[in-house]
């Protein structure tokens, strides 16, 4: 299943220093002898066994609460997106185009569906708008936040499928004692993009035990495209006074004669740069010891989202059937297209009246298409931890989410409501005028699209570890979970009826069971090793079986050896198995030119018989502290992904079916001729990923001042053999091979502390349609305070990207000319908090 060279070449790295550290402490006192002093144990994220050392053999980052609040982030998707391990594309507050209000994280670039999302230790619930297979982070509130650990190497035989890039572990505040309310606020130095927020933390002792309880609200403010200097102003074909056969009226002729479209439309004038959002989050979290050797815990978390989203009015393409078209517009047609014609040499390229007219409409007489999300997010976790005389802990736990969804699409236009009209009233449609909304209304044409979804997750799990006499750290575990998904796409939609591409309904569900082992095994003591196995039984698939070697050598007090070698995997997920039929419009190159426009509609499919992903990951480190309180680490990382999930180049093989190549006609669909009516792509195991590089990681203290220097070298990124290394575009993203944070803490006094902080984005190259573009060096830069004005007052306030710096101009990027998740597209940004304490 694996290649032998990989496993071969990652295993004989993975144990050198094991058998080098081995034979230079041979006679050494072992590690097993008993130790007189009892020393705590604690849980660390990417093991399931209790541990008396944070630093393991896996690289973990760890972002604390008071960075978090003094750094002026609002959400988890925005502290994610920052760190140097993220690349690629992910989804968040400045994806205004298809994102369905959904924040997401993108480890490595290497897919938000292949990063785990836990909250303290257990699964979280895909919770987007229906049968998603990412967590949306819109859903955790900032306010219960302990600390985020970021796991930067595959981890699917502690926890299961999706942990390919990595796993993100939030962890919640627990016995907190007090009240205590924050307040926060932020806005643009241009006077937009105004958003504030309240959280409430209440925390109390009761007997043996501890009662948090938290709500936090926020409300983000919009933005729009055209109010920022960088934007270009849009060139759409689709105009508000529309055009047929690619011609309008001569507004300078009575008589409503056509000439060729001279004008465009600036659809940034409309588009949000920003989207607004609104959160609400209720949670708690209670533990108590039901006896001495008995602890419960029981976690609840409810977050409502409120979203939107808004796009220019709907451009509406429209082929009319010629011979319903009265003579007189016919003729009109005729007569534009026989004038420039006369200046066209190559008779070839004559403009000719076929079967069908093409006619084009921005429906500004209906408004801005308004996407809006109602989202319901649940989640229950109780969990029973015991602790028995030889040292040993059991613990079980049952977690439920779910999520409930309804989105709308406002001033959706019916596509044969709208046809039907236009053959009824010609003169008006044709005329370059505009029409009453309430009339287009009353004739259907216009409609509110209503859609729902949602996604439920259950799971058991039951858990046994412990430390032998000779200190090997050991557990065994088993867990049953179950996943379900839908979606139903409004009536007109399925139908196929609007103006937007047609699709299906989605609707299935999956269970997996699973066992696991892990043993941490201390050689000598300075050396261990880690080993770790899993099974996991799905019902759609199959068995996957997946394991994990590691070990560490402290070659001194100060130098620490790491490295890891793992398989992984991902299951597919229910809309990838289970996914309505939906239709997209790709702009594509027709090679037989039977297609007049670059954007050619693409039906996606799913597949029910999709297999597993399957990853090989490794990492080789060390952990130096090269002085006192200077401390460094540097990792080297590889991931290889095959059988990925994926989607055929549609491109690639309208190309080759036009070269002549049938197995590629028949894999999008379409004829030798190039009829491309039933264009489709499905999804199936034919995509790859390698990827790899190094992780730096500098930390020094001083009692003035701590600086904390993080970057990411990417030597690698090549995705279906394409590589993207060091490369940026609209559709997969960016992958700098040089991304770096700089945090520099000054402690003022006792009660006054400053944080600069630097984000540094190595420049990028890219190619859009043959035409070769670089980006250059990025650094945004932020400063902030942090005020104890006493024992309960605290005040925070800063100011993000200081010199506001603008982003880069991606040809053929995503949005406003750039890519906003790898951009800052908002500018200078003022935020300001308080905390008070009682």
């Amino acid at each position: 299943m694996y290649s032998e060279n990989f496993l071969s070449n990652a295993i004989r790295v993975a144990l050198f220093v094991g058998t080098a550290s081995t034979l230079a402490v041979a006679g050494q006192v072992s590690a097993a002898e008993d130790k007189e002093v009892s020393v705590e144990r604690i849980e660390v994220t990417g093991s399931r066994i209790n541990r008396t050392d944070v630093e393991t053999a896996s690289p973990v980052t760890v972002i604390s609460s008071e960075f978090i609040a003094q750094s002026g982030y609002s959400s988890v998707e925005e502290i994610l997106s920052a760190q140097p391990t993220a690349a690629g594309m992910n989804l968040g507050a400045t994806s205004n185009n298809g994102s369905g209000g959904t924040a997401t994280v993108n480890l490595r670039g290497m897919g938000v569906q292949r990063t785990l999302v836990l909250l303290n230790g257990r699964r979280m619930v895909s919770s987007g708008t229906g049968a998603d297979s990412a967590v949306d982070l819109n859903t955790i509130p900032v306010a219960m936040i302990k600390n985020i650990e970021i796991l930067k190497d595959g981890a699917s035989a502690v926890y299961g499928s999706d942990a390919i890039a990595g796993v993100v572990n939030i962890i919640t505040k627990k016995d907190f004692v007090g009240t205590e309310v924050t307040v926060d606020g932020s806005q643009t130095d241009k006077g937009d993009g105004t958003s504030k927020g309240i959280s409430i933390l209440h925390g109390v002792e009761l007997t043996n035990g501890n009662l948090v309880l938290g709500l936090q609200y926020s409300d983000r403010g919009e933005i729009i495209q055209s109010d920022r200097d960088f934007v270009e102003p849009g060139a759409s074909s689709f105009i508000p006074t529309g055009s047929i056969g690619g011609l309008v009226v001569d507004k300078s002729d009575a008589s409503g004669s056509l000439m060729a479209r001279n004008t465009s439309y600036d659809y940034t004038v409309d588009s949000y740069a920003q989207t607004p959002n609104e959160l609400l989050s209720l949670f708690s979290a209670y533990n108590t010891e039901i006896d001495s050797d008995t602890e419960l815990s029981v976690d609840l978390m409810y977050t409502r989202r409120e979203s939107n989203q808004q796009l220019a009015p709907q451009p509406a393409n429209l082929d009319l059937v010629t011979n319903k078209l009265n003579t007189i517009h016919l003729d009109n047609i005729q007569a534009a297209y026989d004038e420039i014609n006369s200046k066209i040499v190559d008779p070839d390229d004559h403009l000719v009246i076929g079967d069908k007219v093409n006619y084009r409409r921005r429906m500004n007489d209906a408004g801005p298409r308004i996407y809006s999300q109602e989202t319901d997010t649940y989640r229950a976790s109780i969990g029973l931890k015991g602790y028995l005389e030889n040292d040993a802990m059991w613990d079980i736990s049952a977690t439920y989410g779910r999520n409930d969804s309804k989105d709308s699409v406002q001033n959706s236009i019916h596509a044969g409501n709208m046809e039907a009209s236009i053959y009824q009233d010609q003169s008006a449609w044709f005329s370059g005028e505009g029409f009453d909304k309430s009339a287009l209304a009353s004739e259907g044409i216009i409609y509110n699209e209503e859609n729902e979804g949602g996604n439920e997750q259950f799971t058991l799990a039951a858990g046994y570890s412990g430390v032998t006499e000779g200190d090997i750290g050991y557990a065994v575990g088993f867990e049953t979970r179950h996943e379900s998904g839908y979606y139903t796409p409004d009536e007109v939609t399925q139908k196929g009826e609007s103006t937007a591409a047609q699709q299906f309904a989605t609707d299935g569900d999956y269970s997996v069971q699973s066992v696991y082992g892990e043993v941490s095994v201390p050689v000598t003591e300075a050396l261990t090793f880690e080993a770790a196995s899993r099974y996991d039984q799905y019902s759609t698939f199959g068995g996957e079986i997946t394991w994990k070697l590691g070990a560490t050598y402290r070659v001194n007090d100060s130098f620490m050896v790491r490295s890891v070698a793992a398989t992984g995997f991902r299951a597919p997920s229910v809309s990838e198995l289970y996914g309505g039929d939906s239709g997209s419009y790709d702009y594509l190159s027709d090679p037989w030119g039977n297609e007049l426009d670059a954007q050619i509609k693409v039906n996606y499919t799913s597949d029910e018989d999709l297999q597993p992903e399957e990853s090989e990951s490794f990492t080789f480190g060390v952990v130096w502290e090269l002085a006192d309180n200077l401390s460094t680490t540097v990792d080297y990382w590889a991931f290889d992904i095959t059988n990925a999930i994926s989607r055929v180049d549609v491109q690639q093989e309208l190309d080759a079916c036009f070269s002549g190549i049938q197995a590629s006609c028949t894999a999008v669909n379409i004829t030798s001729g190039g009829d491309l009516s039933n264009l489709s792509a499905q999804l199936t195991n034919i995509g790859s990923q390698k990827t790899s590089g190094v992780d730096w990681n500098v930390s020094y203290s001083h009692d003035l001042f701590k600086v904390v220097f993080d970057t990411t070298f990417l030597i690698e990124f090549e995705q279906d053999d394409t590589d993207y290394t060091g490369t940026i575009d609209g559709n997969i993203g960016g992958y700098s091979d040089i991304k770096s944070n700089l945090s520099v803490y000054g402690y003022v006094t006792e009660d006054l502390t400053v944080l600069y902080s630097a984000q540094f984005i190595r420049g990028m190259d890219g190619e859009y349609y043959g035409e070769q573009f670089s980006t250059d060096n990025v650094i945004y830069h932020n400063v902030s305070a942090s005020y104890h004005v006493n024992d309960q007052w605290v005040v925070n306030g800063g100011v993000k990207n200081v010199f506001d710096t603008e982003p880069e101009e991606v040809l053929g990027g995503n949005d406003m000319g750039t890519v906003p998740s790898i951009y800052d597209v908002i500018g200078r940004n003022l935020f300001i908090s308080a905390s008070y304490n009682f």
